[in-house]
């Protein structure tokens, strides 16, 4: 589906079907570099149980207009328009990485709009190395290797995906080199300078469950704790062997996780 929202030309993943306002509604929003199509799979179970699922292209990422937003703050201001502009009165919001910030921020703006909240490999704050900073802004190759080779288990390095034939690295690969490179470099600057996490989590109304790898290099789990401690409904299910690209590692405990924490 195309439409515009704050000015922005923007594409959304509806699994071909109208948004209908009588329904609950899902916004999965993608992390840094990418866009919707990390949410295939579960925006699909989702449309199939009379949901609307709306998986956003963030401004400068996939098929949505450029420029990429330069703060946290900013992309949850435009994914709050965005359900505005949709008509939905309420919605879940299910973030990775980035987009759990996105989440977060947009949550406890939402109030009582926002019906559930889940983070997918999140903490907060969430610091960038000087290095990935350093690579997304003048080598976007070796960018796109170092955040791969960070985002999965060491197992999941080798192989693992539960579908036959496929292989995670490439596929983390090949999405990276589909996005403009400014996207992934303001991206990660976004997630390095967005300070206020904490705060935002303490005003969330929702119930909120947080997925994370116990093999996660990037968000490491034992950070999460503040942001756990932080959120007045919130639970943790961490999933074994999993590192930081959790839908593409176990994407069917995840989908597990979201049925019984949405449903």
């Amino acid at each position: 589906m195309k439409l515009v929202v704050s000015g922005i030309d923007t594409y959304v993943y509806t699994n071909n079907k109208a948004i209908d306002a009588s329904k609950p509604s899902i916004v999965f929003i993608h992390g840094a570099g990418f866009d919707h199509s990390v949410w295939t799979l579960f925006a699909r179970h989702f449309s199939r149980h009379n949901w609307n699922v709306v998986a956003l292209d963030l401004p400068g990422h996939g098929r949505s207009d450029s420029p990429a937003l330069q703060s946290i703050e900013q992309m949850a201001g435009w994914t709050i328009d965005l359900i505005d502009t949709l008509g939905l009165s309420s919605a879940a919001l299910v973030g990775h990485s980035m987009g759990s910030l996105i989440t977060i921020e947009a949550a406890s703006r939402l109030g009582p709009r926002a019906t559930h909240a889940v983070l997918i490999g999140s903490i907060s704050p969430m610091p960038v190395s000087e290095p990935i900073l350093d690579a997304t802004a003048n080598k976007p190759g070796a960018a796109h290797s170092m955040l791969t080779s960070f985002s999965f288990s060491k197992q999941n390095l080798m192989g693992g995906n539960p579908n036959p034939g496929m292989w995670m690295v490439s596929d983390s690969m090949r999405r990276y080199e589909d996005e403009m490179e400014s996207a992934l470099d303001s991206d990660m600057r976004a997630c390095n300078a967005y300070q206020r996490g904490l705060e935002a989590a303490s005003q969330i109304t929702a119930p909120t469950l947080m997925l994370h790898g116990d093999a996660d290099r990037l968000t490491p789990l034992r950070a999460t704790k503040p942001l756990l401690d932080t959120l007045h409904d919130g639970r943790m299910d961490i999933i074994p062997g999993a590192g930081h690209s959790l839908m593409v590692e176990d994407p069917n405990h995840v989908l597990d996780q979201l049925k019984i924490h949405l449903l």
